[in-house]
């Protein structure tokens, strides 16, 4: 016999399955009305949507898009005058095998901004090449036994598929490397062009030389005064190198920063120092006893010459000729200088280095004073800066006091304190602020302004010295004694001289096919290169056997991209239509030497008429490091993160997206397993929100009459719409965009478990299309598919970015904050056309306020419509 509580259990489950019918009978009604009164409202038939399944799979989704991309040649672009043109670039890489997360956020960056660019309906070029030239293929080659190029050749096949994978928006059609002769045929007819110009000379300069390796080292290369590689003690060695004078292009190339708007300020800062420009005057000190008319002067530059008179000794560089010069006599000093070969030939180690010198017992002659002082040979001077000798004034230059007190030499103060806030100690360090002159005879009292234009005048009317400027630049050098470079096409005879290869004999062909060892580079030993005959007397000469910096290569290669057909010049009109590049991509690494030269390069070009414009990049994105475990990732640390691991798990576009998500692009990326789970759940909830919505085609919104509800999901989508949009264009923080699009499918799936409404399919139609545009230049395959669901014909790489609609933006209620002597105390939300009356009252009324104006005296009333309301009230005393 049923008990009455189960009864009541029955009626329960009978009430619920009927009030459940009732629901789904409801909404099926409301779609019948929506079909048969609301024509604006019509589902998409299934020949206008691609239906997908609820569960994701990024393989075969991503699979289906790159599909389509490569059956309709989706990237590849023409020139169009009509159309807006934006260039778009990443920094190419070297080919080393293989893709690392560095790789993979910096072309993900330049990725998004492309599409995004495209979705603007400009005429988008995104190229993608190698730097393919460079010694990590030659210690390659001797570490695995195989020639540089065919090492490069498989690398670049291997890399180009890792990029395929990742779906990026390139026009392979332009492809280039480096190595090919197709590409440095033409760096090696620029090169021709400007030996003819004057602008490339050659002379020897001072190098760091392996003597086992018989090769030059990069700074970087050097190990404690060794070879990385071959662990011999490095020299310093006067090598004859080819020179492109840079330093004719300093002011310009110093002016044009200016123009530079759009690019970091650090990035501008670093390249205006390293140029530093400097007003100085270059005077000259005497030599005593000395007969050779050569050696009679000693000429220094300095921006200091208010301290003129405060110097106590000159520093020399080791391989200056007066230090040559004592060495003959003196073999203790013959034995410092030699030790001094074995040390970097770089600024920034003389900068932190130990300060080490000696005496030549040479004196210098003061220019004004007359007064005999020491020669140094000094460590921290370089041959090749100036004129290799400086002049010491250690009271009033910090790195001149540190030699000086090493080596107990005088230490005489010329310049005091302008004001008594500063302070002059040289019993601890130097005074290198700007003040009064003092010990300086007739100078005594001048300011700095006061004290250069004098002395600079006394010297010059002595014959003695002159104002100039000087750059901290200096000429570009150009020459590497190695092999897997660009060969340069100069021929050398000894009755001719330097003869540059003709034109028809270009390109010089870099020999592939060789035997690499560990003797250096082939090419000096390989009679079949260096032995031809000279193109201007026919008699027996010999092949320049130096290659090119790679720095050459990579400071032209984005002009090359415009034309990479051309087979008979090196550019023609279309570099013109795509240049400048309009947005540049990459490390800060690369902040100095590679951006000054392709600044360089670029205005070589422009004076060779094949270039209009004055600069290559006109924005610049410094994107910041990958990290794991707060330091960079390395192999050597076994910190690194393999991409494809990644793609095989949860497919490119998560491992795209937590790219661009973890961090903001030009700040350091701290790597997270947990971070990429969660871009891979939000695009798994994306997905599933998006399967289960029945495509509808949007109406004019004008038209229809929307609920409270309705309106406020729509006002949220054009809110984000409008956030994301400033995002991409202008910000370029695509962190944010992808928070606000997560933000946007939250409100979706919270409006979905409202009741139903006509209209729904409207509003939600319009945010998941708004998400799917905003998130498509980030997650492109997934977006491919989901945007064919949601009704639409054409790819969503062909859709058109959305314009925010003001209307949607119009809020029909407002908050307004309360406040008691501008204190807050509640909130309200009311209807944005309120009068102030109606506002004043209902605040009055709210509970909150009444706590304080029930006990007090109401002074005043402030309302700020929209905004506020404040009451002023005094309680009872």
């Amino acid at each position: 016999m049923l008990q009455p509580q189960c009864f009541r259990n029955v009626f329960t489950v009978s009430h619920y399955l009927l009030r459940t019918l009732w629901v789904i009978l409801s909404r099926f009604c409301k779609q019948l009305f929506l079909l048969a009164f609301q024509p604006t409202c019509r589902p998409l038939t299934p020949t206008m949507s691609s239906k997908i399944t609820p569960q994701y799979n990024p393989a075969k989704v991503e699979a289906s898009a790159q599909a389509y991309w490569a059956e309709n040649n989706s990237f590849a672009v023409t020139e169009d005058p009509a159309r807006e043109k934006f260039y778009c670039l990443s920094m190419f890489p070297y080919p080393s095998g293989h893709l690392h997360m560095g790789h993979v956020r910096n072309y993900s960056i330049g990725d998004a901004i492309s599409r995004f660019q495209r979705m603007q309906g400009k005429n988008v070029l995104q190229p993608m090449g190698w730097d393919a030239f460079g010694l990590p293929a030659e210690n390659a080659a001797m570490q695995n036994k195989v020639a540089p190029a065919k090492w490069t050749y498989g690398n670049i096949n291997y890399m180009r598929e890792q990029l395929q994978r990742l779906g990026y928006a390139y026009d392979w059609d332009r492809e280039i490397a480096t190595c090919h002769s197709d590409y440095y045929r033409w760096e090696q007819w620029f090169f021709i062009r400007l030996f003819k110009q004057g602008l490339v000379y050659k002379k020897a300069a001072e190098v760091n030389w392996d003597p086992v390796d018989k090769t030059v080292l990069a700074n970087e290369q050097v190990v404690d005064g060794r070879g990385w590689r071959s662990g011999a003690l490095v020299e310093r060695r006067n090598i004859p190198q080819w020179f492109i004078k840079i330093t004719d292009f300093a002011q310009e190339l110093l002016d044009d920063l200016e123009k530079l708007e759009g690019w970091p300020e650090k990035v501008r800062t670093m390249q205006s120092n390293w140029i530093g420009r400097s007003e100085g005057v270059e005077l000259d000190f005497g030599v005593a006893d000395q007969t050779d008319p050569t050696l009679q002067t000693l000429r220094v530059y300095t921006t200091r010459p208010d301290t003129l008179f405060g110097v106590t000794y000159v520093a020399v560089a080791p391989q200056h000729p007066l230090a040559t010069l004592a060495a003959e006599s003196n073999p203790e000093l013959a034995e410092f200088i030699r030790t001094q070969s074995n040390v970097k030939v770089a600024e920034a180690e003389m900068a932190t280095m130990e300060k080490l010198g000696m005496d030549t017992g040479i004196k210098a002659v003061h220019p004004i004073t007359g007064q005999q002082i020491p020669v140094f040979v000094a460590n921290f001077v370089l041959m090749s800066y100036g004129s290799g000798a400086v002049m010491a004034v250690p009271a009033h230059d910090q790195r001149d006091w540190e030699f000086a007190r090493k080596y107990q030499l005088p230490i005489k103060q010329v310049i005091k304190p302008a004001t008594e806030a500063a302070v002059c100690d040289l019993d601890t360090c130097a005074f290198t602020e700007k003040g009064l002159l003092i010990n300086s005879g007739e100078f005594d009292g001048l300011d700095f302004e006061a004290a250069f234009a004098a002395i600079e005048a006394h010297l010059k009317t002595a014959g003695k010295g002159n104002k100039t400027v000087n750059f901290r630049l200096r000429d570009w050098g150009v020459s590497r004694q190695r092999y897997w470079g660009a060969p340069i096409p100069i021929i050398y005879c000894d009755k001719c001289g330097a003869v540059p290869v003709p034109d028809a004999d270009l390109p010089v062909i870099l020999p592939e096919d060789i035997e690499f060892d560990e003797s250096g580079s082939p090419l000096p030993k390989l009679a079949s290169f260096y032995e031809v005959d000279c193109p201007e007397c026919h008699g027996k000469a010999r092949r320049e056997t130096d290659t090119f910096d790679t720095f050459m290569e990579s400071s032209w290669y984005y002009a090359r991209y415009a034309c990479r057909d051309l087979v008979d010049g090196m550019l023609d009109e279309r570099a013109n239509y795509w240049l400048p590049v309009d947005q540049y991509i990459g490390g800060i690494e690369h902040a100095i030497l590679h951006l000054l030269y392709a600044r360089f390069f670029h205005k070589l070009m422009r004076n060779t008429g094949m270039l209009k414009t004055d600069e290559p990049f006109t924005q610049l994105l410094t994107q910041g490091m990958v990290l794991k475990d707060g330091s960079k990732m390395s192999k050597s640390k076994g910190n690194t993160v393999d991409p494809l691991q990644l793609i095989e798990k949860y497919g490119a576009d998560t491992v795209r997206m937590f790219t661009m998500f973890a961090a903001p692009p030009d700040q350091s990326l701290d790597w997270s397993d947990s971070g990429v789970e969660g871009s891979f759940r939000f695009l798994k909830k994306l997905w599933k929100s998006t399967a289960r919505h029945s495509a509808v085609e949007l109406p004019d919104f004008t038209t229809v009459k929307l609920s409270e509800p309705q309106a406020a999901l729509r006002l949220k989508t054009h809110q984000t719409l409008q956030k994301i949009t400033d995002d991409y264009a202008r910000r370029h923080t695509f962190n944010t965009a992808i928070a606000a699009s997560m933000e946007l499918l939250n409100s979706v799936n919270k409006f979905n478990e409202g009741d139903t409404d006509s209209g729904d399919e409207f509003v939600i139609q319009e945010a998941l299309e708004i998400i799917i545009l905003a998130l498509a230049p980030i997650v492109p395959h997934f977006c491919h598919a989901l945007w064919l669901h949601l009704g639409h014909s054409e790819p969503v790489i062909d859709a058109r970015w959305r314009a925010v609609d003001p209307a949607a933006l119009v809020q029909n209620q407002v908050t307004v904050v309360l406040q008691v002597n501008g204190k807050v105390r509640a909130q309200v939300d009311v209807p944005r056309t309120i009068d102030k009356a109606s506002l004043e009252q209902l605040a009055r009324d709210h509970e909150a306020i009444r706590r304080y104006t029930d006990t007090g005296t109401v002074r005043k009333v402030i309302i700020v419509p929209e905004r506020l309301v404040n009451f002023v009230v005094t309680q009872e005393s």
